[in-house]
């Protein structure tokens, strides 16, 4: 039987993905029962490089089904990453990590973005994509930012 401290510990291992801050939303298509369906624009923090934010924009299934959670979302989603203070590594970078997830149907599809670093050109760069269990789709974005020194105002 495992420990109260082994429990914590094997949490503490767990990988840390960011979280998404709502940024804003727009209609696009009108749905007489239950939520429109729309385009929403959501901002997270890289949860191991300080002084990166990333927005990224995706489609949200409305009507019923995408009220009540069981819609699948579509596949197409935009990324922008930009500097927003110094930038400092919380540990070490592993290519492809992924630094953030989120489901986009009830149980087969997801939306994950991965961070890679290339060290030639000093650049970090993140790749949104959507996967399924099944089938995947290779609509993607990528942004990119060069690592340069913060100049305070």
């Amino acid at each position: 039987m495992r420990s109260f401290k082994g429990y914590a510990l094997s949490l503490l291992m767990l990988p840390t993905l960011a979280a998404a801050d709502t940024i804003g939303e727009v209609s696009t298509v009108f749905k007489w029962v239950g939520p429109n369906d729309k385009i929403v624009v959501e901002a997270f923090d890289d949860p191991k490089v300080e002084g990166v934010t990333c927005y990224l924009s995706r489609a949200k299934t409305g009507g019923v089904k995408g009220g009540l959670g069981l819609a699948e979302d579509r596949a197409e989603a935009s990324i922008a990453c930009r500097q927003v203070g110094p930038i400092a590594f919380k540990g070490q970078l592993k290519d492809g990590e992924e630094v953030f997830k989120e489901r986009t149907s009830l149980v087969f599809k997801t939306m994950q973005v991965v961070r890679f670093f290339d060290q030639k050109r000093n650049t970090l760069v993140y790749l949104v994509y959507s996967d399924r269990v099944i089938e995947g789709s290779p609509q993607n974005a990528v942004t990119a930012i060069p690592i340069l020194p913060w100049r305070q105002p």
